[in-house]
């Protein structure tokens, strides 16, 4: 049995992107027969400048459509970061493990900061450290696949670091994770801007489909979205053609198709944008719906997190005890 583990910030509405680069894979292909964890990383969320009204909103919004996207608590774990203090308890070893050096050369670490900079704001210690954080999610439950997207294969591989340099100076204590990347619409771009990932923190953007758009919101927005300059027709070229190349990967995401094949059914954008947006609405309708079930129901949702917490907790407690002592630290 291989033990599953991933996250999701509540730094925004999740989009389409972290539906079908994330959450379906999870439903379809790592709830069972792995363990499996999937966790709402709210302590991340606090590294920037944050309403905390917002976080607690979004954090409940976020667990309520892991539910409705399919994962079952029957089947796997799911569970709040922030009601489990191993992770934060890890932290603080792992971050007598890190360099000050792995921590700047992040390149999330690079690009937030740089921007936190521009607009005026300091930078929280914690936007630099976060990345042991991270690690400390994976780590504590001895993790052995973590399904994230491209843009955070640096992060895991820094847990993989910390793992390896652990081991090796204090005694065998963590398995060593590796990543897996979903095969199909690993990144969905920004409608607007196909050379940019269509990111939650990106306000209510056209280019970005969130989750829980109306399907006129839905339709409107693929329909607007940019494609590219020239005659060339509907051809599957991510470096040429990145605007139809982006239309072309969320159809095949939605459809189960080849995105090249599927260039070749359309002779112009306006009919590839039609059935894009037909296609995203029909695929999110049921997890809307039964996002409204559970919306209604939020003693229900609250019940799943807290008796995930707690199996989260036997299962992290141990590996964190054994890195403490492992590290030189009296058992109390």
């Amino acid at each position: 049995m291989t033990r599953i583990f991933s996250g999701i910030k509540p730094t925004g509405h999740l989009t389409l992107g972290n539906y079908l680069g994330a959450l379906r894979q999870w439903v379809a292909a790592d709830q069972r027969p792995d363990e499996a964890l999937f966790c709402v990383v709210d302590l991340h969320a606090l590294t920037v400048e944050h309403d905390p009204a917002r976080v607690r909103r979004l954090s409940r919004q976020v667990a309520t459509l892991f539910l409705a996207s399919g994962l079952d608590p029957e089947k796997c774990t799911l569970f709040m970061q922030s009601h489990v203090d191993e992770h934060t308890r890890l932290s603080y070893v792992l971050e007598c493990t890190a360099t000050d050096g792995e921590m700047r050369r992040m390149i999330q670490y690079k690009e937030k900061s740089a921007r936190a900079q521009a607009s005026g704001e300091g930078v929280r210690l914690s936007l630099l450290t976060y990345p042991v954080l991270m690690a400390a999610d994976i780590l504590a439950y001895g993790t052995e696949e973590v399904p994230v997207g491209e843009d955070q294969r640096q992060h895991v591989e820094l847990a993989r670091d910390l793992a390896v340099r652990f081991n090796q100076r204090y005694g065998h204590t963590f398995t060593v994770p590796k990543v897996t990347l979903p095969k199909v619409a690993a990144r969905v771009m920004d409608l607007q801007d196909p050379t940019s990932k269509m990111g939650k923190s990106g306000g209510a953007g056209p280019g970005v489909v969130f989750m829980l758009d109306e399907p006129e919101v839905i339709r409107k927005k693929v329909m607007r979205a940019v494609t590219d300059s020239g005659d060339g027709g509907v051809v599957y070229d991510r470096e040429a053609r990145p605007g139809v190349a982006n239309l072309l990967d969320v159809l095949a995401a939605c459809t189960g198709g080849d995105p090249a094949a599927l260039a070749e059914r359309y002779s112009g954008y306006g009919a590839l944008k039609r059935d894009v947006a037909d296609a995203v609405v029909e695929l999110l309708r049921p997890v809307q719906e039964r996002h409204a079930e559970l919306a209604a129901d939020p003693a229900a949702v609250e019940k799943v997190l807290r008796e995930g917490a707690g199996r989260a907790r036997e299962l992290a407690r141990p590996v964190v005890d054994r890195a403490y002592r492992a590290i030189g630290l009296l058992e109390p």
